[in-house]
């Protein structure tokens, strides 16, 4: 598509329309070090601070984001599991399946478990970096984003406004759109985003010329959901045995993908109980998404 083109076209219903698909009831990866992924910094404080522009669609894409969810426990055995879930890609998964048998089992033990093992929900966007002070070496780039659902939310607050004196914004247009003020703060251990939201309305850039350049630098979400990016169903069903039973020792993999993925290298993570999460469907527990976002769930991991 070119940049005429997008200028041309109105795409927030279509990405609010998508939004509604996604949040449908549905039926019930493999981790590397990603440098195209640009990830917040907090001082000692547990504060941060950077402004990003979030980017349309890629070309020959129709969203600008792509969810993902995945499972990450620690397994009695003391193993930990942190893999993709296919539910992401509509096939049977064999975490979830376990979760629902926990859950039905009325069982109030079991379904403690369930709420620990639930799936957790991602996203991955394209971002512009307008300002990144911890690292300005980052600024001017075209990188990827991962974010959790509270951001998400903010973005769509903006796109669905709340109240009649408030105009709808779509932050992934080139023109229309706004910064997004990222501000991090710790609270209660976990990373929180309550001061963030959008700029003023603004365009990214002057020239289409330079918005050319930004929009033919974007990576591919799209490959994020290829197959091949996941592991099988026997593949998990295996390492969940492994984790529950201890049937397999590959312990190590679980903890290095995170301290890998988060530049982590103390990681030693000691999983406890998060606080209740919303009420649960009881024929599929690990369907909520109502979970602290990806970012804050991890970095509460890295640091207990």
């Amino acid at each position: 598509m070119s940049i005429s083109a997008l200028r041309n076209q109105n795409s927030l219903d279509k990405l609010l329309q998508q939004v509604q698909k996604d949040e449908a009831p549905q039926k019930d990866s493999k981790s590397y070090v990603d440098e195209r992924l640009w990830k917040p910094q907090v001082d000692k404080v547990g504060n941060g601070y950077a402004v990003l522009r979030f980017l349309p669609a890629p070309t020959g894409e129709e969203l600008p984001w792509v969810r993902i969810w995945n499972h990450a426990f620690q397994g009695p055995t003391g193993q930990w599991f942190i893999e993709n879930s296919l539910t992401t890609i509509n096939q049977t998964c064999p975490i979830s399946e376990y979760n629902s048998q926990l859950w039905n089992s009325g069982v109030e033990s079991d379904k403690e478990i369930a709420r620990k093992q639930k799936r957790k929900l991602q996203y991955y966007a394209n971002v512009y970096v307008v300002s990144d002070p911890t690292n300005p070496q980052n600024e001017g780039k075209v990188m990827l984003y991962r974010f959790g659902k509270k951001i998400f939310d903010k973005l769509m607050e903006a796109m669905q406004p709340e109240f009649p004196d408030e105009l709808p914004v779509n932050p992934f247009d080139f023109w229309e759109g706004a910064n997004f003020m990222l501000k991090i703060r710790k609270v209660d251990g976990y990373w929180n985003y309550d001061k963030s939201g959008l700029d003023a309305k603004s365009a990214l850039k002057p020239t289409d010329e330079e918005l050319e350049t930004i929009y033919a630098s974007q990576h591919s979400l799209a490959e994020f959901l290829a197959p091949s990016n996941f592991k099988s169903y026997d593949e998990l069903k295996t390492r969940l045995d492994a984790v529950l039973t201890g049937t397999v020792n590959t312990a190590k993999t679980a903890a290095d993908r995170i301290m890998e993925d988060e530049g982590t290298t103390d990681f030693k993570p000691q999983f406890k109980s998060e606080s209740a999460p919303e009420p649960m469907q009881a024929s599929a527990p690990a369907a909520s998404d109502d979970d602290d976002d990806a970012m804050s769930y991890f970095e509460k991991l890295a640091n207990e």
